[in-house]
């Protein structure tokens, strides 16, 4: 007798999409192993000196300072060449620096004492207050938000330009900026996307500044119990920035490699500053400590010259405009070329956390 046969069901004829949970579970400890192997540190644990110890080989910082400036002198035409298109090209889309708000800065400074020729040292403490604006954008124009997007783009296009430039250099081959300009745009996104986590990293930082503008105006740090709780809120908030932001420069320049993705750097970047960060950290403020330096030997002697020139009738104030832009274009190609050769002296040393 001829049996009957079954018919298929629907849930015979759908196909099983789910994942094991065994198969998952399996795959998440696996990257948790892999994780935990090149990150020794463990959080709120103390971590032995044998688990974090990690060589990195680098020059003294005046010495590998001096050697940006060599491998950058050795192709300066070029880079020269990428300042002058960085400046027409934020002079043109963005703007240069309001010449009212500077000629009305520089004229509070000039009535604050007869300056520093006259033999006023305070004229210093007034230059420097001067310099600190225009590091800030204090006294560039409120940029509308094309303006912003123009900005953004120029410098990130220049970043880029850099570190595709200083790799084709060290890798012996001849290019030329027209071959920069052109072939280092793939990453702009990815490197786009590692420069808003790293805003995302220095909001608490951030924070502790605005924190630090509101207990000044209330006079919450005129001393006391609550002026060593919120130096120690505030503290700790900026060590969590700088903790942060470590890894993320040493990911603007890995974000650059072909097929490198953004996640993919930060880790890849992580694992190269595990047991570095603080030597890694302490050349990053370094390089800020030099940018601070060459715009205050380029800049308060203008603002000097400009200050005494207005005591007798002459006035310059185009000039302080166009050098603040050029100043610009030369600051961003140097931290670039800096990061980007602290980068390769991280990768050159590639031992693993103890």
């Amino acid at each position: 007798m001829a049996t009957k046969k079954k018919l298929p069901t629907k849930s015979d004829t759908t196909p099983d999409t789910k994942i094991p949970t065994w198969r998952l579970d399996k795959h998440l400890a696996r990257k948790r192993k892999a994780f935990l192997s090149r990150r020794p540190h463990r959080s709120f644990r103390l971590t032995k000196r044998r688990e974090y110890s990690r060589s990195l080989v680098l020059p003294g910082y005046f010495s590998f300072t001096n050697s940006v400036r060599k491998e950058l002198l050795a192709n300066k035409k070029t880079f020269l060449l990428l300042a002058l298109v960085y400046a027409v090209l934020s002079g043109l889309l963005v703007g240069i620096t309001s010449q009212a708000t500077y000629t009305t800065i520089t004229d509070s400074l000039r009535q604050a004492g007869t300056g520093l020729f006259g033999g006023d040292v305070s004229q210093l403490g007034t230059s420097a207050s001067l310099l600190g604006s225009a590091l800030t954008g204090g006294i560039t124009q409120t940029l509308t938000p094309i303006q912003a997007v123009y900005a953004s783009l120029i410098g990130l296009m220049t970043w880029l330009t850099t570190v595709w430039l200083l790799r084709n250099f060290l890798a012996g081959n001849k290019v030329k900026l027209r071959d920069g300009l052109y072939n280092s745009s793939a990453p702009i996104l990815s490197t786009f996307l590692v420069v808003l986590v790293a805003i995302l990293q220095l909001l608490p930082m951030g924070i502790a500044f605005i924190g630090f503008s509101a207990a000044q105006a209330s006079g919450l740090l005129s001393g006391g119990v609550e002026a060593m709780l919120f130096w120690i809120a505030a503290g700790l908030l900026v060590v969590l920035s700088m903790y942060w932001i470590t890894s993320t420069f040493i990911a603007l320049v890995v974000v650059t490699l072909p097929g490198m993705y953004p996640i993919r750097a930060l880790v890849t970047a992580g694992d190269l500053v595990t047991g570095r960060r603080l030597r890694i950290l302490k050349r990053i403020l370094w390089l800020l400590g030099t940018i601070v330096v060459a715009w205050i030997v380029v800049v308060v002697p203008i603002v000097l010259i400009d200050t005494f020139l207005k005591g007798v009738g002459i006035s310059i104030d185009v000039v302080l405009p166009i050098v603040l832009v050029i100043m610009g274009s030369l600051t961003i190609i140097w931290a670039s070329s800096y990061v980007y050769l602290l980068y390769r002296k991280v990768v050159a040393d590639d031992a693993k956390p103890a």
